[in-house]
């Protein structure tokens, strides 16, 4: 008489179905590729340029109102003050910067940009990054632009090729992911963030996020 071979112990639904989604989640996260990183800063560039034209736009007819004597003729056209240029504008540029990351990158490590390329940016734990660690790492983004900007100036001076070069040093960033043993971009290595692609499972969006938090108050 053959004796019968033990059963073994069947997942439930509800194993099988984790299972899976744990298999996916160790398959598909993996770090950012340079390409889709650009592709995303440009789908966020175009609304960072629209709120840099408002804030530029408001606070050239405050700096007008309060700073010069405005006039009805083109030939009376003056600009504002230099200090007025340095001191105010300029650093509310870098503050609508850091702000649009920063609200973006806390509430759920996406900007919409992001989150239509299923990018995610968080700090070395895997948690969403705070106000200091967001304006690390868009610091550390700056630096190569800067130095780069800095040599075209040494070479030539004039604007393009002022421009051109901080736009090498933007590109290098990134670029330097395809030669970093890890696929990570400068910013990350100096601000010790990451910036992963995230699987469908995982893409929850940043409204929901914003929503179901609203709702758990």
């Amino acid at each position: 008489m053959s004796k019968s071979l033990p059963k073994r112990p069947t997942k439930s639904a509800a194993q099988t179905k984790a299972s899976a989604y744990h298999a996916a989640e160790s398959e598909e996260l993996t770090i950012a590729k340079p390409g889709t990183r650009m592709a995303a800063i440009l789908y966020d560039g175009m609304l960072i340029l629209a709120l840099l034209f408002l804030v530029g736009t408001l606070l050239t007819v405050i700096g007008t109102l309060i700073t010069m004597e405005t006039g009805s003729e083109s030939s009376q056209a003056q600009s504002l003050p230099t200090w007025y240029q340095n001191v105010i504008m300029t650093p509310s540029f870098i503050l609508t910067l850091v702000g649009f990351y920063g609200i973006f990158w806390r509430r759920g490590g996406q900007t919409l940009g992001m989150q239509t390329w299923r990018l995610k940016t968080v700090n070395s734990n895997g948690h969403l990054l705070t106000w200091g660690q967001s304006f690390k790492r868009i610091l550390a983004a700056s630096i190569m632009p800067l130095i780069f900007g800095i040599i075209g100036s040494v070479i030539d001076g004039s604007r393009a090729v002022l421009l051109t070069s901080a736009f090498l040093g933007f590109v290098f960033n990134y670029a330097f992911c395809l030669f970093n043993p890890r696929g990570l971009a400068v910013q990350d290595m100096l601000s010790n963030t990451i910036t992963l692609k995230m699987p469908k499972t995982e893409n929850e969006g940043l409204w929901r996020v914003i929503r179901n938090r609203k709702q758990g108050k």
